[in-house]
């Protein structure tokens, strides 16, 4: 185990802290069996900065465009998109200062704050208050976009892979186009932020699902921390340039979610500076081992069951093939999408699963598909042990391994190895699984 990585264990006592929930659970490293613990990188100098100290710098220095101001400057109608309830964005401090920024251009301008739910259910009042604060959910006018409301969409175009681009019609007749996200790798899609505030935040159900095409998914680009030829990044930047998306601020998030690094200006020359800053931070070496210890870095992104899939995949690229991932979540919305569940529940093997999906063209792509497609995968060459107490009988249900707390998952681990008895199998814990990239 590397030096750094072993001041970690020591600070927690012997003990490695998995986030679960809006805390932590935690399970015993006293034995020697951890290999190592994979993480970002911290840069404690910008770490002490205030966070709206990133967000003022990157808003007054953007990357390929003017200042929002300027680009505001006689605009009569702006909208700006920001994240919905499963992202950890800090709207409470990046969205005063996007709408400080806006107004200093645009003083009389009306300015539409548009959540990108993409294909996730609608964000709660209480969400959203949560999210930017009773003062701009009391002075700002604030819409949920919903895939599915025919008389909200407009079509703009084609997507370069053929399908239909739909998108809010308060993104496409708006005067201005601005977004507001955070950037972390994305399991397919490579990175999140920049253009996929556009695409899928506020795109139609339909043309979606079929970017999230089986054979897109099983493309060998379409993994994190890759851009270059992947087909998902492919439609999702057109689909921004498309629907005219002017201007980004996009944050970095550090331990805890604050914010550590932030651009702003062109939406794919200030997301490709982001993306490369961040890969500095979270590119870290493989270390294989039988056993890996994962979650999603707690909430928000670890709601349900669905996003918890995000982790395991980033697990699978450090467990040997026949061994155990144990993903930890709390999971307070259950399931996460019903044809996921379904999908698991029917009880077939994982390999006939991906199958099923594989033979799907594009247009025949169904709800949830691509994260079935994934989590089939995984199955394939991996037992999953899923730590959620609030949800065991939907864990047992879809045929996935259920433990209620980290150390009888160990336990369930070590036997389904069929070690002798007191023996052990070596461990790799990934403490957030979908934050970082595997080398």
């Amino acid at each position: 185990m590397s030096r750094e990585n072993f001041k970690y264990i020591i600070v927690c006592e012997m003990k490695i802290n998995i986030p679960y929930g809006e805390g932590s659970m935690c399970f015993d490293a006293s034995d020697g069996r951890v290999k190592a613990v994979l993480m970002q990188k911290e840069n404690a100098e910008r770490d002490i900065r205030l966070p709206e100290a990133f967000v003022a710098e990157a808003l007054e220095s953007p990357i390929g465009t003017p200042r929002l101001s300027e680009l505001a400057t006689g605009k009569k109608n702006i909208t700006i998109i920001t994240s919905d309830h499963t992202r950890p964005m800090p709207s409470a401090v990046t969205m005063p200062l996007l709408l400080k920024e806006v107004r200093k251009g645009a003083p009389d301008a009306n300015i539409l704050i548009l959540i990108a739910t993409g294909l996730h259910r609608a964000t709660t009042q209480e969400e959203i208050t949560e999210r930017f604060g009773a003062e701009i959910c009391r002075n700002e006018n604030i819409i949920v976009h919903d895939c599915h409301d025919e008389k909200t969409l407009r079509h703009v175009g084609t997507l370069p892979s053929g399908g239909a681009l739909v998108v809010s019609k308060y993104a496409a007749d708006t005067d201005l186009l601005v977004a507001e996200g955070f950037i972390e790798p994305h399991f397919f899609a490579g990175f999140s932020g920049g253009r996929k505030s556009v695409f899928p935040g506020i795109a139609g159900y339909e043309c979606v699902v079929s970017n999230h095409c089986s054979e897109f998914v099983a493309d060998a680009n379409a993994t994190a921390g890759v851009l270059k030829d992947n087909p998902i990044h492919r439609d999702m930047e057109f689909a921004a340039e498309q629907t005219g998306l002017s201007f980004i601020l996009n944050v970095r998030l550090g331990k805890g979610g604050a914010i550590v690094d932030a651009v702003a200006g062109h939406p794919s020359i200030a997301h490709e500076e982001g993306c490369r800053r961040l890969m500095e931070n979270v590119s870290v070496q493989c270390v294989r081992a039988p056993i890996v210890v994962t979650s999603n870095g707690g909430y928000p992104l670890d709601q349900n069951l669905y996003q918890l899939v995000k982790c395991m995949e980033t697990a699978g690229k450090c467990c040997e093939e026949g061994g155990i991932i144990i993903a930890v979540g709390e999971c307070r919305d259950g399931a996460g999408g019903e044809a996921f569940y379904r999908d698991f529940a029917g009880g077939d093997e994982p390999r006939v699963l991906t199958e099923r999906f594989l033979s799907r063209n594009r247009t025949e792509t169904q709800t949830d598909q691509w994260q079935s497609q994934i989590l089939a995968r995984i199955l394939e060459k991996h037992n999953v042990i899923v730590v959620a107490p609030l949800i065991e009988g939907i864990v047992k249900d879809m045929g996935l391994g259920w433990a209620g707390d980290i150390e009888s998952a160990l336990g369930m681990a070590d036997a389904m190895l069929e070690r002798k008895p007191g023996g052990t199998a070596d461990i790799v814990a990934i403490p957030d699984g979908p934050g970082v990239v595997i080398l």
